[in-house]
């Protein structure tokens, strides 16, 4: 198997990873924890987003949560935040849809993990390409992409 940034990244930084892949027909995080057989809850989501004015701001967060735009505007004190437009995620982190990963964007951009994260000892996020996902500690994703924690989703 030919390594991802993802995982060229956490071997040069000696940061121990597991690797799973599953079929890349699967679009959805829900359908990728189903493939992978873990809880939905462990398993992350890696959203971009803008303030409209070229500042833009990476959230973490389940793949069966939805981010709170009002929440999260509040947190990095914008006045609003929305999803980048899917024709500017390779161009802006150098990953697709499907395939973006908070480890080795093409820019260090401000990073926040759901709070949900401490539920856990590992998770689960994208290994840098559709049908890749990684297991990391969470204290290693955190040191390593400097991530802040906080609640960013809507309320179920």
């Amino acid at each position: 198997m030919n390594k991802t940034i993802v995982m060229k990244i956490l071997e040069q930084k000696k940061i121990n990873y597991e690797y799973f892949e599953y079929d890349a027909g699967i679009v959805d995080g829900i359908g990728v924890a189903s493939a992978l057989k873990e809880d939905v809850n462990q398993v992350f989501k890696t959203l971009v987003t803008t303030d409209g004015n070229n500042h833009f701001y990476v959230f973490v967060i389940p793949v069966n949560a939805t981010l709170d735009v009002k929440k999260v505007a509040k947190i990095v004190g914008k006045k609003s935040i929305d999803m980048i437009k899917q024709k500017d995620l390779e161009p802006l982190t150098g990953y697709i849809h499907g395939g973006c990963s908070p480890i080795g964007m093409k820019k260090k951009f401000p990073t926040y993990l759901d709070k949900t994260v401490e539920n856990f000892s590992e998770i689960f996020v994208s290994g840098g390409r559709v049908g890749l996902q990684i297991k990391i500690k969470k204290e290693d994703l955190i040191k390593l992409v400097d991530a802040k924690i906080d609640e960013l989703t809507l309320e179920k």
